[in-house]
């Protein structure tokens, strides 16, 4: 693992101008908070790489588990924090509009630590299958594996329109695959593309989406929710806007988090030119990012 390179941060400064583009306050607290933590942890690092990465011989027998909570949050370089936030900028504004904030900190704490979790299983069990002890020697660092976790979820709730494809987002039709099918394009890609990254790592997290969508992890989840939230008591509805053309209001008195939902038509005429505020800060996501492509 490198230590990242001193002098202008290229990379830094294009994902800024990003997040200025959108606008601070048209991105939901939690996709910020996500945003504003790795790129602290970029600038101010709590330890150095090869101390927060993770690796089976790291954590698991030395003992070092804090590196679950480390490596996420830590990214080798300028480009490799860039890629990511953007990508976590785009499902992020998606995202926490459609399962709202508290259940999507939720989520993205979650598959933090299960897409590491999941790694380090994998990385052994390639080791102990393939008789190669390097696969418990190899170290990864970076925000990726969640972001896969959080693209299965992206093209769960939202299908069609638009596939994430390294950072950027590319329509289906250019893609040419499946929406149900780009986060697997994209993991061959990228490591087509870029061999050095964690295939184990970036397979983690599309395994922890699968099993949040799938799977027993989304009721798992909520039932942990309502062991630590039993006592506590949310009142009132939660608006936002989905990608199906109609507003929705989410209770929120099971579990203290966003659980059940109504839907009503939505009223076009509350919006300007005949888009709702979603398709605004899309439109204009969308056209920041190709205008860096071009």
């Amino acid at each position: 693992m490198q230590r990242r390179s001193r002098g202008i941060n290229a990379g830094l400064i294009l994902l800024l101008s990003q997040i200025f583009h959108v606008g601070i306050s048209n991105i939901p607290p939690v996709t910020l908070a996500t945003l504003v933590l790795n790129i602290w942890f970029f600038l101010n690092p709590l330890k150095p790489l090869f101390e927060s990465c993770l690796s089976v011989e790291k954590c698991y027998q030395q003992k070092d588990w804090q590196r679950l909570l480390l490596s996420p949050l830590h990214h080798a370089d300028d480009w490799h924090l860039y890629f990511n936030m953007a990508s976590m900028l785009w499902k992020g504004i998606h995202l926490e509009r459609r399962l709202g904030s508290r259940w999507f900190a939720y989520v993205i704490v979650t598959f933090s630590l299960l897409t590491g979790v999941l790694y380090l299983f994998l990385e052994f069990a390639l080791a102990e299958f393939l008789d190669e002890p390097d696969f418990r020697r190899n170290c990864a660092v970076g925000f990726s594996g969640v972001l896969f976790a959080l693209k299965v979820l992206n093209n769960h709730y939202c299908p069609g329109g638009f596939a994430n494809i390294l950072g950027f987002p590319v329509p289906n039709r250019l893609a040419c695959v499946p929406n149900r099918l780009a986060c697997w394009a994209e993991l061959l890609a990228i490591h087509f593309l870029s061999p050095g990254t964690s295939f184990a790592g970036h397979l983690a997290g599309i395994l922890v989406g699968l099993m949040y969508t799938h799977g027993p992890l989304k009721k798992i989840m909520k039932k942990c929710a309502g062991i630590f939230s039993s006592n506590m008591h949310y009142p009132g509805q939660q608006y936002h806007v989905n990608n199906s053309g109609y507003s929705r209001y989410q209770d929120s008195y099971q579990y203290g988090w966003a659980a059940y939902s109504e839907e009503t038509p939505r009223n076009y005429d509350a919006y300007t030119a005949g888009l709702s505020e979603e398709e605004q800060l899309e439109r204009a996501l969308r056209a920041s990012l190709w205008d860096r492509v071009s």
